[in-house]
């Protein structure tokens, strides 16, 4: 039987105190629907539909080349009514999951189970809790079959404590809500179209209701204000870190450690206080990684060093690198095994070659550096003309003293050296020593300015 998938992400978010749309919040550097669909798309589904209400014409515009079917519910009258606004778009063949937009922790595997246990047409995950407060009670009969979920406002005194709750996710067949949805009944405390009241639709038509529990709690939390998304966060990282540890990684602090995308590591790699990962990140064997260091959509080769406060964009560092302190690489930044980017230099859409050195307070854009070239303290390639930008050349072998300015475009030869604090705008032919500076005047008359009272 093919699936389809419903993700409700109408609500404001009012708690969140935000212009922004609660689903529009981010978790670990994703927002959170954009999560949720995430794992809706690994279940394989034959259509994803994203019920939105609030903000929506940012909702569209995150989604605005997916395949994703926006279907909109114009005033929030509950989650039954919710659903129902994707009846036009559902085949009532196939069986229907309803997540939330809201919650967005929840596994593939804990879907895929309760999937599996849908097989008379309807399954629902609940989760027992401590403190069951604001949460609908799953009822069951004797013999242990659900027959109800009752709403925290519209339970009675001993109903209100059950610790089994209605964690809102569950699969049903099409036909089912098609036939359910527009019996639902406003008739309660909250004057809404409760989705959990076909629960007792199916138990009056002796239809059997299968259930399933998350391995963890965690995975059915959702989030309606900023400190619930802050404490899942920190939930989340955790695991991350986790996860990392059991397959060899050393964190020096797993408390002080954000993992905000992919990250795929070799053996042996350490990882210090504070670090960030974005977007996808490999490291090889040997990788250290100092404290304070952020790291972005980047390849790092084997026994690479990253020195502390280093950024790192879009960039491929091969092995036996060294980077740091205090370096800023880039996007489209590639060091060639060896390569050294000391302390205050920052490089932009640049190669430097295997074993070349850019040791200080420099910064080199767009530019191509060869081979063991030494890269004095304080040299500038001028890319750029206020419109336009250029490119430096670099040979093997090159010396470029300490303060030069090297103005683009322009071509330094192998071997070739510049003297400290020339300005370079003509190429510099192989083996040539060029220096450019003004002629240095000496003025004995000259009086230092003082202070004036």
């Amino acid at each position: 039987m093919a699936l389809e998938v419903i993700i409700l992400a109408a609500g404001k978010g009012t708690r969140m105190k935000s212009a922004l749309p609660k689903v529009l919040h981010t978790l670990a550097g994703e927002t959170l629907i954009e999560r949720v669909v995430h794992t809706a798309q690994q279940l394989q589904p034959v259509k994803i539909h994203l019920v939105y209400g609030h903000g929506a014409e940012l909702i569209k515009k995150v989604f605005s080349t997916s395949s994703v079917n926006l279907v909109e519910q114009a005033e929030q009258k509950g989650t039954g009514h919710a659903v129902a606004q994707v009846l036009p778009h559902i085949d009532t063949n196939n069986q229907i999951v309803v997540l939330y937009g809201d919650v967005p922790l929840l596994t593939v595997d804990t879907l895929k189970n309760l999937i599996s246990k849908a097989e008379q047409g309807f399954s629902l995950l609940t989760v027992n809790l401590e403190h069951p407060q604001g949460y609908g009670r799953i009822i069951r009969d004797i013999d242990g079959h659900i027959k109800a979920i009752v709403e925290h406002k519209d339970a009675t005194e001993i109903q209100q404590h059950i610790k089994e709750v209605n964690t809102g996710v569950m699969c049903v067949k099409g036909a089912l809500l098609a036939k359910w949805l527009p019996a639902l009944s406003a008739d309660n405390s909250q004057g809404e179209y409760y989705l959990t009241d076909i629960v007792a639709m199916a138990s009056n038509e002796d239809i059997p209701i299968a259930s399933d529990q998350p391995k963890q709690i965690f995975e059915v939390e959702g989030i309606n204000d900023r400190h619930q998304l802050a404490k899942l966060e920190r939930i989340y990282q955790h695991h991350q870190a986790a996860k990392l540890m059991v397959a060899g990684v050393t964190l020096m602090d797993p408390a002080r450690f954000d993992l905000r995308g992919k990250l795929s590591t070799g053996t042996d790699v350490c990882i210090d206080i504070n670090v960030i990962i974005e977007g996808h990140v490999t490291l090889g064997n040997g990788v250290s990684i100092g404290p304070n260091c952020v790291i972005k959509n980047a390849t790092i080769g084997n026994n690479v060093h990253i020195y502390a406060n280093s950024l790192i964009e879009d960039s491929v560092i091969e092995a036996e690198c060294t980077v740091g302190p205090f370096a800023r690489l880039r996007p489209k930044t590639h060091l060639k095994p060896g390569a050294k980017v000391g302390n205050f230099v920052e490089v932009k859409k640049s190669t430097i070659g295997v074993g070349s050195k850019v040791n200080h307070l420099s910064y080199i854009g767009d530019t191509t550096i060869g081979s063991h070239a030494n890269i004095g303290a304080g040299t500038i390639t001028c890319n750029y003309d206020g419109v336009n930008k250029f490119q430096t050349e670099i040979a093997d072998g090159a010396f470029i003293g300490s303060n030069s300015s090297l103005i683009a475009p322009v071509k330094i030869g192998k071997n070739a050296t510049v003297g400290a604090g020339s300005a370079i705008n003509k190429d510099v032919p192989d083996g040539t020593l060029s220096v450019a500076r003004g002629k240095q005047v000496n003025i004995d008359t000259w009086q230092r300015p003082v202070k004036k009272p």
